[in-house]
């Protein structure tokens, strides 16, 4: 058998495995912590199953999957959501890298609110001409939040994107975009505003990016960012560029965008074995 899907909602896994049985392929439901795996039992339909998987993951809630549920006299109308604890909830759909740098982040939140902003980027700000050998400067921008609101959006988008590409793609793959994007969005905006700046928005829009179109492109790696969201978050840069906000990191979030989908472009392009878990 080999493992095609996670979910954490019980009603659409069935669902799935109800309407993949009339396409003549047999599942196996497997009860993981807060998950549900759904296994292939026949291994030599996999490229086909995961067509199947890429069609659902775009649009679970088509009607086509719980007309199969009925058909099956399997449908579940009156089954009860189940209440999972918030921490809980965080920690089951995100993997450690994700959660590592939301505790990061908070400890350097805290940091700043302790001592000041100023003497925290004292340490960690964007290197200038005599600091250029203080490597993790060029990372460490990422890290720092000028503001709880701010944080809070930035977290929410690094879990939503993260997670998913950790969960389906690995950590190795989160750590190589988040380390590229936080290096080259932040060498956009020192181009813009000098070393004085800092947020996770440049990452953020270089895993937005990179997740929508890989999602795009390679419907079976299973990473989906809705267009309306890309849509948005464009809006909202494009707003920024026209006011000249300068509390708003827009260089980093282009460099961001862009960097991302470059990635996203090259690793589509780039063949892979396929290795059965």
């Amino acid at each position: 058998m080999v493992r095609i899907l996670n979910l954490n909602n019980p009603r659409l896994a069935q669902a799935f495995v109800d309407y993949m049985a009339t396409q003549g392929f047999t599942l196996t439901m497997k009860h993981e912590s807060q998950e549900v795996q759904l296994w292939l039992e026949d291994e030599s339909r996999l490229e086909e199953a995961e067509k199947q998987v890429a069609l659902f993951v775009r649009d679970p809630l088509h009607p086509r999957y719980q007309e199969a549920s009925w058909k099956t006299g399997k449908a579940q109308p009156h089954l009860k959501m189940s209440h999972t604890p918030f921490l809980k909830t965080l920690r089951s759909r995100a993997g450690p890298l994700t959660i590592g740098m939301i505790v990061l982040s908070l400890a350097v939140f805290i940091l700043q609110q302790m001592v000041g902003d100023e003497l925290v980027m004292s340490w960690l700000a964007w290197p200038d001409s005599s600091r250029v050998f203080q490597l993790w400067r060029w990372f460490t921008p990422a890290l720092m939040n000028f503001s709880f609101i701010a944080l809070l959006i930035n977290l929410a988008w690094w879990w939503y994107l993260a997670s998913q590409i950790e969960m389906h793609l690995g950590s190795g793959k989160l750590f190589t975009v988040t380390l590229i994007s936080a290096l080259i969005s932040g060498w956009g905006q020192s181009m813009v505003s000098g070393s004085w700046f800092g947020g996770l928005s440049g990452v953020v829009y270089a895993l937005m990016g990179y997740a929508w179109l890989t999602g795009q492109l390679k419907p079976e790696s299973r990473l989906y960012v809705p267009g309306g969201l890309l849509v948005i978050s464009l809006i909202f840069m494009f707003i920024g560029y026209a006011t000249g906000g300068a509390a708003v990191s827009n260089a980093a979030h282009a460099f961001g965008l862009g960097l991302g989908l470059i990635m996203a472009f090259v690793d589509t392009r780039t063949p892979r074995n396929k290795k059965n878990k």
